[in-house]
């Protein structure tokens, strides 16, 4: 499928930077990438190109948030004109030729929280194709006095050994924005910074490395499917309207997993073709590796923690070499994972990489419950 990615605020647009850069070689599935932010030093560091970058809100009060004190609410007026502002943006590029859009946002903020719903709205109003949020939900250490406060928001640039001040608005932020979201995103992919901090690292320090995580997930489902550069083509097509059907049209709160596994490929890793890039692979090791991914995949970490079977509906790719990629094992991964989710809500399916170098599965559990959504609107509350 062909997505169309817009990074919204300084988080979105690094989100975005990473996803452009985990594209597939030989997996082309990027319409284009956009960046809009409010400030144009962040935008002048960003490595999209120039034209899809775009500093928005001069003149409206976005581009000086200081004045909402962090206020989400007093803000929400001025994301329409934004977005329209961004709308005209967005014609650079070929976004008609897109099966749909994904709009990053970091939540807990204030300027991406205003634009993201305005600028989403007014994509299903201009193109007949679905409009997805990708938001990351903010670390109890940038609002909680108690927590480690010597980082910065995992998303935001900051000076090395610079002290970052606390978000105290941050909690109310993420879930207003996130009920601004319901009705207008056909589905909402979440990614839980709290979560995937290690003992002992910063916020800052984790910025880059979940960022990564993030994007390896979204490519291995977005570029599922279809006939690769090199003519490879899928068994089992994984397409925009399966994902779709996956995720829902209502707004469903959606978390991915990943799993992966090194294997012997028998090319040349300089793709210099003096060796063989089809090695015969015994039956038995293929089925191994796949079932090593799916379980991880399924159990492992997601982007939001939570249970898989109080996912509604799921869908499961499984890539890597053509040699490893065994049907039976794959068809076997898909009721494993069928099993867990209950009912005939589960799509899977294949994702040839010739000219990888490892086995991976990719897991899309939609309209799932979730902890860490009932905690963050808890302190909201307890703040308000």
């Amino acid at each position: 499928m062909q997505l169309e990615v817009i990074g919204v605020g300084g988080a979105g647009c690094r989100i975005t930077e990473a996803i452009r850069a985990a594209e597939p070689a030989t997996q082309s599935f990027l319409t284009d990438a956009f960046a809009f932010d409010t400030d144009e030093p962040d935008l002048q560091r960003a490595v999209i190109p120039e034209s899809h970058r775009h500093q928005y809100g001069q003149g409206t009060g976005l581009d000086d948030t200081t004045g909402l004190e962090g206020n989400l609410e007093r803000g929400f007026e001025m994301g329409p004109a934004a977005a329209e502002e961004l709308l005209e943006v967005l014609d650079r590029g070929t976004p008609a030729a897109a099966d749909a859009f994904l709009v990053t946002v970091g939540l807990g903020g204030v300027t991406g929280g205003i634009t993201a719903p305005a600028l989403i709205s007014a994509l299903q109003r201009r193109y007949d194709a679905p409009v997805y949020a990708l938001a990351t939900l903010p670390a109890d250490r940038e609002f909680d006095p108690d927590a480690d406060a010597s980082g910065s928001g995992s998303h935001v640039r900051t000076t090395p050994g610079a002290e970052q001040p606390s978000r105290p608005n941050a909690p109310s932020n993420a879930i207003r924005t996130l009920e601004r979201l319901d009705g207008l995103a056909n589905a909402i992919i979440l990614f839980d910074n709290d979560a995937w901090l290690r003992p002992g690292e910063t916020l800052a320090d984790a910025r880059d490395r979940c960022n990564r995580e993030l994007a390896t997930r979204i490519a291995s489902v977005f570029a599922g499917g279809g006939a690769g550069s090199d003519g490879t083509v899928t068994q089992n097509v994984v397409d925009a309207s399966d994902v779709n059907r996956i995720v829902g049209n209502e707004s469903a709160i959606v978390t991915l997993g990943y799993g992966e596994q090194d294997v012997e490929t028998g090319g040349s890793r300089f793709g210099l073709g003096l060796v063989s890039s089809e090695p015969d692979v015994e039956t038995t090791k293929a089925v191994s590796a796949i079932e090593t991914v799916v379980r991880k995949g399924i159990r492992g970490k997601l982007t939001l923690e939570c249970e898989p079977e109080s996912a509604e509906r799921a869908l499961l790719i499984v890539g890597g070499p053509p040699a490893w990629l065994d049907r039976q094992a794959i068809a076997e991964g898909r009721r494993t994972l069928q099993s867990i989710v209950g009912g005939n809500g589960v799509l899977g399916g294949d994702a040839p990489r010739p000219d990888g170098e490892s086995v991976f599965v990719a897991v899309v559990l939609a309209d799932v419950d979730a902890d860490r959504l009932a905690s963050l609107r808890a302190v909201a509350d307890r703040n308000a």
